[in-house]
């Protein structure tokens, strides 16, 4: 699936951009299946935000059973003062949560196969394992910030091995908060370890290294059906959507099976519901 140029651009610059990785019908179907399982979905049921802003703060009991089902959060600026949506529900949604790959047979079918098994083996994962999905809607107008951050903060291995796979459902610009990425900064070490005991987290400080500004990052502007893979110690950021057009976007985190997989992680796997790969 790559070639040498492409890997030597990987290990370069700690990201890669495949065009046209996925088609105008495959993207359709997982459009089509989230807007089905937002429209299912009750606000009654939580009205569980979604924020990188003090997550410590944030996480609560729903988000923590995300781990092995599928749930809705909601924007930080979807609720008015007065409690109420301030627009319609399927424009309130910041994404959907964490194991549609394993429960759904249309975000299976999306998740997996030869092709993204070829694109994990060239990048060095040797027993792929798929721990967590995310279909992210970055609503118009409201669509949230997602602060610098690395990956490997929420998926601790070792060696570090974790790696994201990022597809673009729609055309991501600067207008509507596309990606903003480190060129070499998976060299940098990881500064922060989200880490769970029983029901609370915690986010751990690991390193004082500032998180990069415009003068070293560059905006990743892509269009619908690219797939961007990224190490896991990349240091990455969206800024919000302000614009009238949304930029859908559904990503895995991927480790690989031969590397220790910490036991504080927050999601976590047994016996009874057990990581898989792209097979």
């Amino acid at each position: 699936m790559l070639n040498q140029e492409q890997l030597d651009r990987y290990q370069q610059d700690g990201f890669i951009v495949i065009p046209d990785f996925k088609t105008p019908a495959q993207i359709a179907a997982l459009r089509q299946r989230a807007a089905e399982i937002v429209d299912a979905f009750d606000p009654a049921q939580s009205r569980s935000i979604f924020t990188t802003r003090e997550q410590d703060k944030h996480i609560d009991h729903y988000f923590l059973d995300s781990a092995t089902r599928m749930h809705c959060f909601f924007e930080e600026e979807a609720f008015g003062e007065d409690g109420q949506l301030r627009q319609a529900k399927a424009l309130s949604i910041n994404k959907i949560g964490h194991a549609m790959h394993d429960l759904d047979p249309v975000f299976s079918a999306f998740s997996r196969g030869p092709e993204l098994a070829a694109v994990a083996r060239q990048l060095g994962l040797q027993q792929p394992e798929i721990w967590q999905s995310m279909y992210i809607f970055k609503q118009p107008g409201i669509g949230g910030e997602v602060r610098w951050h690395q990956d490997a903060t929420y998926f601790d291995t070792d060696p570090v091995t974790v790696t994201t796979f990022w597809f673009a459902l729609e055309d991501a610009s600067l207008e509507n908060g596309c990606l903003w990425a480190e060129p070499g900064g998976h060299r940098t070490p990881l500064r922060e370890r989200f880490v769970r005991e029983g029901d609370h987290v915690r986010t751990e400080k690991l390193s004082d290294l500032p998180w990069p500004d415009d003068s070293t990052a560059v905006p990743l502007e892509v269009r619908a059906g690219s797939l961007v893979c990224f190490h896991g110690l990349l240091p990455h950021y969206s800024a919000p959507n302000r614009s009238p057009v949304s930029r859908h976007a559904y990503t895995l985190h991927v480790t690989d099976g031969a590397s220790r997989y910490s036991p504080a992680n927050w999601i976590q796997r047994g016996a009874e519901f057990p990581v898989r790969g792209f097979e």
